[in-house]
């Protein structure tokens, strides 16, 4: 005789046993709230994404604002070195040029001396006699002349030439005036004594005699 239980191809089915009285049955295991955890850490990670891109945003701005300044006071720099350049380069342009006015014109004190021994020169040899034994004298007194007319070309001297009889009060200085009725502007009567030019400068200006109009006329 064969048991039952022993009869192969059948299940055993498991009832649990009921609750006792007045407690609730036990409940299986559920997936609701992995569910519900799982759609409430979405919107978070949003939140937190957003969060994030803004905070990116003000960084980026803030960075380009200080790189703005930088460029800013890199310009000023710029421009502050530029005008030190110039105003060195004047600077040694304006030395350059100083200095080169000192040597040219240093010796202005000692030509006027100079100019001075000519002019006695000069009337020396509009005074010698003209005989035979002053004509020894007035060659000797002409080239010494002509040495101290050299010397002072030599070192940027020229006279004044009287080019027209126009009075020029920048080159003439005017010793006597005398009213005229043949002049309608002052003019040169006569050049008392000659002036001089040291390079461009004036160094001695000519003394003339002036005519000037008639008060009236």
């Amino acid at each position: 005789m064969t048991d039952e239980k022993d009869k192969p191809g059948e299940e055993i089915e498991f009832i649990p046993a009921p609750p006792p009285p007045g407690e609730e049955p036990a409940k299986g295991p559920t997936v609701a709230p992995a569910v519900e955890k799982a759609e409430k850490k979405e919107p978070d990670d949003k939140a937190a994404s957003h969060e994030g891109s803004r905070h990116l945003k003000e960084k980026l701005k803030k960075k380009e604002a200080e790189a703005k300044h930088l460029k800013k006071e890199l310009d000023e720099l710029k421009e502050r070195h530029l005008r030190k350049l110039a105003d060195v380069e004047n600077l040694r342009k304006r030395f350059e040029r100083e200095k080169s006015d000192y040597f040219q014109y240093a010796m202005s004190e000692l030509l006027l001396e100079l100019l001075a021994i000519s002019d006695n020169f000069e009337r020396a040899l509009q005074s010698a006699p003209a005989e035979a034994d002053g004509k020894t004298f007035r060659d000797g007194v002409e080239l010494i002349n002509r040495m101290l007319q050299s010397l002072l070309v030599k070192n940027g001297v020229q006279p004044i030439i009287l080019k027209d009889r126009a009075f020029d009060p920048n080159l003439h200085h005017a010793m006597t005036m005398e009213e005229s009725e043949n002049v309608q502007e002052p003019e040169v009567a006569e050049e008392l004594q000659k002036g001089y030019m040291h390079h461009t400068r004036l160094l001695r200006p000519t003394m003339v005699k002036v005519r000037v109009p008639k008060k009236g006329q």
